[in-house]
């Protein structure tokens, strides 16, 4: 094998394994920072020996095996006796003469209790929404600084900072790193689904920048959202998330013109939907249904997804159920966005007037003061109404609000036909 078909085997096999070695890892010295660091060094080393040596058979085992032995010398050099050191180092010491046989052995033994542990480690609610989304996206899903920053339209030193000050704060906040029991795990899990959607709705509705969508990013996080599902095979609310990320991205294809302003969903080519997708989010509803999460946040949510989806025109929606669905939500999810969707879902099903009804209701307007989605719904349900002067108002106020190009755009484009008359 030439050296640069060596190399290329071996970023790819890391690129898949890197979670699984820094869960590992991270098991083993208690430091995510310190984890990524091993992780790294067994990359080296593999870039070094395999184009002389050749692949080994089972190159995943190989890169465990050299990461955990660094991890081990680390541990001797600073004296570390304690049990879980020297539990592993006298089975890595009976295994000296084919120590990947070991491994191989014990690969797949507790790998899905160590990755749950880094998952629940990065996600952890002692660091900020944003940090937990940039740790997640490096250390679980492998991207790198470069690419983190791109999707987030952030700098590379920024990124960079939040990360290792997220590392830093795990290091010093004397962690276990493991999975949470009991109602500790309740709570830890709704972190991990709320930084997952996070990212994914960084990638459906872009929040700044010249694009309204960025597929990578919902992609990366219906990955993870995959893994977690995997690992977690009986939480409902888990299939919830995944199967209103899975309908969702299904209509990422309709969502913007050849212009790229944003195309509502009552007016989107249904034949560019996803069906693969939809299918699949169908199923992880199901699941969650049959789990007994029926009532959990996000699968009501994906329950309101769903309706669209089997609906095969605009013309066919059922704006009932998915009002209803939304009353449903509102009372377990009291939130001003949630509020928000309620009055949209109230005004397509009962109209316009049931919507502005619902948007003058005590405290919504105060608590969503200065959000463009607002405005823009206000501007729908009053051009809708026949008031189309106002809606043009509420267009370009919609449109002073967002940081992103593409809606703006959109919006001032309501806002010239209102003026028009609708």
């Amino acid at each position: 094998m030439q050296p640069q078909d060596a190399h290329r085997t071996v970023e790819t096999v890391f690129r898949i394994e890197q979670a699984r070695l820094i869960a590992a890892l991270a098991r083993m010295v208690r430091d995510v920072g310190l984890a990524e660091e091993l992780a790294q060094e067994a990359l080296a080393i593999a870039l070094t020996e395999w184009p002389r040596s050749g692949v080994p058979a089972n190159p995943a085992a190989w890169l465990m095996a050299t990461a955990k032995r660094r991890a081990i010398d680390l541990l001797r050099r600073r004296a570390l006796q304690d049990r879980k050191h020297a539990e592993i180092g006298l089975d890595l010491d009976d295994a000296q003469e084919d120590p990947v046989a070991l491994i191989e052995h014990r690969l797949d033994d507790d790998v899905g209790d160590e990755l749950l542990a880094l998952i629940f480690t990065a996600c952890h609610p002692i660091l900020t929404p944003e940090a937990r989304a940039a740790l997640t996206l490096r250390l679980i899903g492998g991207l790198t600084t470069d690419e983190i920053a791109r999707a987030f339209l952030q700098s590379e030193p920024t990124i960079a900072q939040r990360i290792v000050r997220a590392k830093k704060t795990l290091a010093q906040s004397g962690l276990a790193y493991e999975v949470p029991r009991g109602a500790k795990r309740r709570t830890r899990l709704a972190s991990v689904l709320e930084v997952l959607y996070l990212i994914f709705n960084e990638g459906y509705a872009a929040t700044a920048g010249e694009d309204l969508i960025r597929p990578a990013l919902c992609a990366e996080a219906q990955r993870l959202g995959r893994i977690l599902s995997g690992l977690m095979p009986d939480e409902a609310e888990v299939f919830g998330l995944l199967a209103l990320m899975e309908i969702q991205a299904s209509r990422l294809a309709a969502r913007t013109g050849p212009d790229g302003m944003a195309i509502p969903i009552t007016e989107q080519n249904r034949s560019r939907w996803d069906r693969l997708l939809i299918g699949r989010g169908l199923a992880a509803l199901a699941r969650a249904e049959s789990l007994g999460g029926a009532d959990g946040s996000y699968a009501l949510q994906a329950a309101i997804a769903a309706c669209h989806a089997r609906a095969p025109r605009a013309a066919d929606t059922d704006w009932r159920r998915i009002a209803e669905l939304y009353d449903r939500l509102v009372a377990v999810q009291p939130s001003p966005v949630v509020g928000l969707g309620r009055a949209v879902a109230h005004s397509m099903a009962f109209g316009p007037e049931a919507g502005l009804a619902l948007l003058d209701a005590p405290g919504l307007a105060e608590r969503l003061d200065g959000f463009a989605p607002l405005a823009a719904a206000r501007g729908d349900f009053m051009l809708r109404a026949g008031r189309a002067a106002e809606a043009k108002l509420q267009f370009e106020r919609a449109a002073t609000l967002t940081r992103n190009a593409g809606e703006r755009a959109f919006l001032l484009s309501r806002a010239a036909a209102a003026g028009e008359g609708g």
